[in-house]
């Protein structure tokens, strides 16, 4: 399936309501606890003095009141919660293609209802950048149901202009918009590894932001064992509009597909490694909560080795 059909209004609201109401279930069942220890903000503010006990910081001395009080005090200081998060969607023709579950698309969306629900019940911002051959659709952080719902509906509605992917332009656009150490999500399904360009982009933007490639398959690019093996095929780029006549039937065929998949996703695993980005990795007929609950078993490993 390449396509969607058309949805009236009221079904669009189904499907936002629909979308909030398994992002909040998740939220509140699964990884709520698991979001706030991998996601802890950065940086610190000052919280208070008290009176210096042996075994402190003598860095932490405030002079200050120490010289007016006539014994010696250390300042406090409290992490600072709030936490930027930023969402970007990749919305070429190639995200609107799905055999089984849902569209890439759609299952984007679901990754980032339960995210955007999961910052905002910690009190975090969440802003979107949507992406095609440019960056399209820009929506600045903020906080609060309503803001979350905007999103749901942009990612739902918006129809991009172009066909095409040039994902180094959506980082580079989110790149330009945090002011402040945060978070970025980079939702696409990254088909062809990575170009150059977006190679250096992600480079840069983790260089200053904790970055994460999500990283959306169909259950036909995840498992090409799934194909179909009934005869000739005819398949399509969906953003070049290339089509190439194939047939399923035969092994010689079907084996070189599945390598040439194998070997592009050892090669984007290379290519984010090297560049020092996590990744999650989601399927289109596969469930949403367990490659997140194993992304944040993951941060949390590497928090408790100091990694």
């Amino acid at each position: 399936m390449s396509s969607e059909p058309s949805e009236t209004p009221l079904d669009l609201w189904r499907r936002i309501r629909r979308l909030e109401i398994t992002a909040r279930r998740l939220v509140a069942e699964q990884f709520a606890g698991s979001y706030h220890s991998v996601f802890k903000g950065h940086g610190i503010e000052f919280a208070q003095i008290r009176e210096y006990v042996p075994g402190d910081d003598i860095r932490l001395i405030d002079h200050n009141a120490t010289a007016r009080l006539g014994r010696p005090f250390v300042k406090l200081y409290a992490e600072e919660r709030q936490l930027t998060v930023m969402l970007l969607v990749d919305m070429s023709a190639s995200m609107r293609f799905g055999t089984a579950g849902r569209l890439k698309r759609h299952l984007a969306a679901e990754f980032a209802a339960a995210i955007a629900f999961a910052a905002i019940s910690n009190n975090d911002s969440v802003g979107l950048v949507l992406c095609g051959e440019s960056a399209e659709r820009i929506i600045p952080p903020k906080k609060g149901r309503r803001h979350i719902l905007r999103l749901l509906h942009e990612l739902l509605c918006h129809e991009p202009t172009t066909r095409g992917t040039r994902l180094d332009l959506g980082l580079e656009t989110v790149g330009r918009l945090m002011r402040r150490r945060g978070t970025v999500f980079a939702v696409s399904d990254y088909l062809g590894g990575l170009t150059p360009e977006t190679a250096r982009q992600l480079r840069l933007l983790a260089r200053r932001h904790d970055l994460v490639a999500v990283n959306v398959r169909d259950r036909s690019e995840a498992a090409p064992e799934t194909l179909p093996a009934d005869g000739l095929w005819r398949l399509e780029d969906p953003e070049s509009g290339r089509t190439r006549l194939v047939d399923l039937a035969h092994a010689a065929t079907r084996a070189a597909i599945a390598q040439r998949l194998a070997q592009a996703d050892r090669e984007l695993v290379e290519q984010l490694r090297r560049a020092e980005v996590d990744r999650i990795d989601l399927v289109t007929d596969r469930p949403l909560v367990e490659p997140l609950l194993a992304f944040f078993r993951r941060r949390a490993r590497y928090l408790r080795q100091g990694v």
